[in-house]
């Protein structure tokens, strides 16, 4: 079978960041408890590497003793959060990502210049979303479709500011920032959404419009990979999101030549190289009578 695979699949520069300083304080405080404030990054097979190697994954802030080393996940967490935990005597090490430790600053700033209310593109209830929001001096209102924020009742003389969390889809953001300049022609707007994250999406966009059928490798907990699924699915094709290659079989590819391959940002390369190996291996014509799996 042949596997066209994304150059853009696996680590982006944000996660190895965040694991690069959790392995430097694994070496360097070796006599203090090591946690993670929630999961450094959203990849089960790291995370239940580090637990391994003995590191902590709390979800509370009071979970930290005084003494401990914590480690802010790469999605960051909510300013008052952070500031609870350094009065309470923890060694804080900040592991956010760059790109949304820069989204979090410009929210800051522009809605304290603008004495603004802060709209924000994104799932309500992700880590990232919870950390940006926390930066809006004048309050906040978060909307994951362009039909949910229609549902809004406008007010016209409404001071606003928008911004995206760093994984969402820049075409929808764009179309969001339509509407709401039809509504608020001066409305400030700040470009949050990583690069990196556009271009795995194009990419994703391009290869899918070539094969087959799309496999996804990554966690189920992480945004920019299920928005890579869905990336893939809008093309029409049988799309598969799976974590490890056990999830995949021979007979779930039956009449597929070809079939590409990508990974969220927070997936390691031995994952892919496993299920790219797996594709490899795999001889469709042997398959072709066999059932295929629903995606």
């Amino acid at each position: 079978m042949k596997v066209i695979r994304a150059k853009t699949a696996g680590f982006c520069m944000g996660v190895s960041l965040a694991l690069q300083k959790l392995d430097k304080a694994l070496e360097k405080y070796r006599d203090r408890r090591i946690l993670t404030l929630g999961p450094i990054i959203h990849n089960p097979q790291v995370l239940a590497d580090y637990a391994e190697r003995g590191v902590l994954c709390v979800r509370d802030a009071s979970a930290a003793l005084p003494g401990d080393c914590v480690i802010i996940r790469a999605h960051g967490i909510p300013r008052q959060t952070q500031d609870v935990l350094v009065a309470g005597g923890a060694l804080v090490v900040d592991a956010t990502c760059p790109k949304v430790k820069k989204a979090q600053l410009a929210i800051d700033a522009a809605t304290q210049k603008n004495r603004a209310r802060l709209l924000l593109f994104g799932e309500e209830n992700h880590p990232e979303v919870r950390g940006l929001i926390s930066y809006a001096a004048c309050g906040a209102h978060v909307f994951g479709s362009l039909e949910e924020l229609r549902s809004l009742p406008p007010e016209a003389h409404g001071r606003y500011v928008l911004a995206s969390q760093t994984t969402q889809d820049r075409h929808i953001f764009d179309a969001v920032e339509r509407y709401l300049r039809g509504l608020y022609p001066d409305i400030p707007v700040l470009s949050t959404i990583c690069d990196a994250t556009r271009q795995r999406q194009e990419e994703t966009m391009d290869i899918a419009s070539h094969v087959d059928a799309m496999i996804i490798v990554g966690g189920r907990e992480s945004g920019n990979t299920r928005r890579l699924a869905d990336v893939a699915a809008a093309r029409g094709i049988p799309t598969f999101h799976v974590e490890t290659a056990r999830e995949l079989t021979p007979e779930a590819f039956a009449g597929h030549a070809v079939v590409g391959l990508t990974a969220g940002a927070s997936t390691p390369k031995n994952l892919i190289d496993a299920v790219q190996h797996l594709l490899e291996s795999s001889d469709p014509a042997e398959n072709a009578a066999a059932p295929v799996l629903a995606p």
